[in-house]
């Protein structure tokens, strides 16, 4: 009788482990990204479309020293299905980009490295556009910082309603003014480091206490935040989190983040909801690196991502 309850209990006791470990994988399965994070944000394409209709993104970035960081992100939203890249840069540096490629339009900013005097050069650029990506290869200057400031000022007091994405160091600027994001159709993609410049708080190593601390950022900073790492956390204002597992650490080379900016901006400038917009995006950027991880092993490059949208995209849309 002993060893019937016994094995009574072993049973009920690896039964309620079972169940757990299935309650633990349906609640992850539930905040997991996936393909279909992507098809709903994918714009159905009419007949009759014209030029414009699908999104016109303005890409604002670049500088003396980083001068490829904005033509990845405008070469990935063109490939993610934008209609129109613009990118504002410094004169010099606008110029070198147009030599990257015919299909990316310049604003050449009269300075070297971003400035607030260029900004007269930019505003009608925003009222024609339907989003703004900020950041990309702007650097650190003292001058650069002031002016990613005002303009996110601008942005904050002219265009509301205009999304926009802020990255690397123009995320980085925004740490002195946390306060201008506050209710703004916005998106910011820190890596942990610059999430701790945002938040002032040391990063936890365990993924429970990373989605706890994304949360609470995106909840002080009153926008959406996507921590970009080995899985990416996406967390609204209003509490809703996913997580995203595609990737592979081949994509610590640089510009992997300025090809994400420039998918989650596309989506944007498509009227997506930015929540939607950066799930979707860290899904396919993440599942393009690994279609170049089957191809090419760890030594791909940010550029490469960028041929492989094309083939997430027709997979997400079921065609081969």
């Amino acid at each position: 009788m002993g060893g019937l309850l016994l094995n009574l209990l072993k049973t009920r006791a690896l039964l309620f482990g079972w169940y757990s470990f299935l309650g633990c994988e349906m609640l992850s399965a539930k905040y997991r990204t996936n393909k279909r994070d992507v098809l709903a944000v994918l714009p159905k394409r009419r007949p009759e479309s014209h030029k414009g209709d699908y999104g016109r993104l303005l890409i604002v970035g670049g500088g003396s020293r980083y001068v490829g960081a904005p033509a990845l992100a405008g070469l990935a939203a063109l490939r993610s299905g934008v209609d129109l890249a613009i990118i504002a840069a410094p004169e010099k540096t606008a110029w070198t980009i147009n030599s990257f490629s015919p299909d990316l339009i310049t604003v050449k900013l009269p300075c070297r490295d971003l400035e607030s005097s260029a900004f007269s050069e930019l505003w009608g650029e925003l009222e024609r556009s339907t989003a703004v990506v900020v950041g990309p290869g702007v650097g650190t200057l003292a001058k650069t910082r002031d002016a990613v400031i005002e303009f996110a000022r601008a942005l904050r007091e002219k265009y509301p309603n205009l999304p926009a994405l802020f990255d690397a160091d123009g995320l980085k600027a925004l740490a002195s003014e946390k306060g201008l994001a506050q209710g703004m159709p916005w998106v910011m993609t820190p890596h942990a480091g610059e999430l701790k410049l945002l938040t002032g708080s040391d990063f936890p190593s365990d993924l429970r206490g990373r989605v706890a601390q994304v949360k609470l950022a995106a909840q002080g900073l009153g926008c959406v935040v996507l921590l970009k790492s080995h899985v990416d956390i996406i967390a609204s204002a209003a509490g809703d989190v996913k997580l995203n597992y595609t990737g592979n650490p081949g994509m610590t080379v640089g510009g992997t983040g300025d090809v994400l900016a420039g998918i989650v901006g596309t989506f944007l400038a498509q009227e997506a909801e930015p929540f939607k917009a950066a799930v979707a995006g860290a899904w396919a950027c993440g599942r393009a690196g690994d279609l170049c991880l089957r191809e090419k092993g760890y030594e791909f490059v940010a550029s490469d991502l960028i041929d492989k949208l094309p083939d997430v995209f027709r997979e997400v849309r079921g065609k081969r």
